[in-house]
């Protein structure tokens, strides 16, 4: 994993934990409607695992998440961008949502990241 300033960490936890609040209340006024709530739960579940990730490596908080859990993650991870990049590049520079976006979008890097250094560390030699 590349190295990464105290400021990009504690902007990326950050940055994670706020979507996990969003998704959370996503997922109960979805609930509350009768929507259907899968592909909410998939991100949540996704976003929980990233931050478990980059928690696993800053802060050696231990993590208890399967290669197939780690896969899935990746791979509803890196499902995001492009709709992130989409809202990006319509919002002005120097935004306070364009600066949400950024942070957003640099946490799934280095979570995807994080998962990738994980998973080659468990591949069999």
């Amino acid at each position: 994993m590349e190295i990464v300033s105290t400021v990009d960490k504690v902007e990326s936890i950050k940055s994670m934990q706020s979507t996990i609040g969003k998704l959370e209340n996503a997922l109960a006024q979805m609930t509350q409607k009768g929507a259907n709530t899968t592909l909410v739960k998939k991100r949540l579940k996704a976003i929980y695992i990233g931050l478990a990730m980059l928690e696993n490596v800053w802060n050696q908080r231990p993590h208890h998440h399967t290669q197939e859990d780690l896969a899935e993650a990746r791979h509803v991870l890196t499902g995001l961008f492009p709709s992130i990049e989409n809202s990006y590049a319509k919002l002005k520079a120097g935004s306070p949502q364009r600066t949400l976006l950024e942070r957003r979008m640099r946490a799934l890097e280095l979570a995807v990241q994080a998962i990738d250094d994980l998973s080659n560390k468990n591949l069999p030699n």
